[in-house]
């Protein structure tokens, strides 16, 4: 008969016994850390459309009429659906000189009643720019400019960008309340 798996860090077992909370925050990491690679490449590719816009404006007098609603487009999603990955990393703004200075139990009392109001707030996006995104879907709307595409895309990522930071949330307040185990350190 086998020995179990030795115990590791927060009273947990090793990788084969992970709660299903840890299992969660892992899934729900990953996802976020993908996300954000993800935009990164956006955000090179809004760079190189920048570059070619500049390029043929100035060397060519032919400015590209899809340019500036491309980099407007990908700014704006990568904006958007950022915010997870931004809550992976703790770089969201939190007032640390007063929040540190709490007692742990005090912290994590504060998290809970803030929580209500992140809920309400990733909610609200969840659902509202789901609406507008599912309407504008439906309608087939356009920007109504000369190069004239979509603009459910940059919709879709308002419910897209809700539900990432909806779900990182819950993810750090498991770890922050020590039902998940903490985030390894990079």
């Amino acid at each position: 008969m086998s020995e179990p798996p030795a115990p590791s860090g927060a009273g947990g077992f090793g990788a084969a016994r992970r709660s299903a909370a840890d299992r969660f925050c892992s899934a729900v990491d990953a996802l976020n850390a993908w996300t954000g690679l993800i935009c990164g490449f956006a955000i090179a590719v809004v760079t190189a459309v920048v570059i070619w816009e500049v390029v043929a404006r100035g060397a060519f007098g032919r400015p590209a009429v899809w340019a500036n609603e491309t980099t407007v487009y990908l700014s704006a999603v990568a904006y958007l659906v950022v915010g997870g990955y931004a809550l992976l990393h703790r770089r969201h703004v939190r007032i640390d000189v007063i929040y540190e200075r709490l007692a742990p139990r005090t912290r994590a009392r504060l998290d809970l009643f803030t929580f209500v109001f992140f809920v309400l707030y990733a909610g609200t996006l969840v659902w509202i720019g789901g609406e507008m995104a599912w309407a504008s879907i439906q309608q087939g709307e356009t920007t109504g400019t000369p190069w004239n595409p979509p603009i459910w895309p940059v919709k879709l990522a308002i419910p897209v960008a809700g539900l990432l930071l909806l779900l990182q949330g819950v993810a750090n307040l498991l770890r922050d309340l020590g039902i998940a185990a903490p985030r390894a350190p990079e």
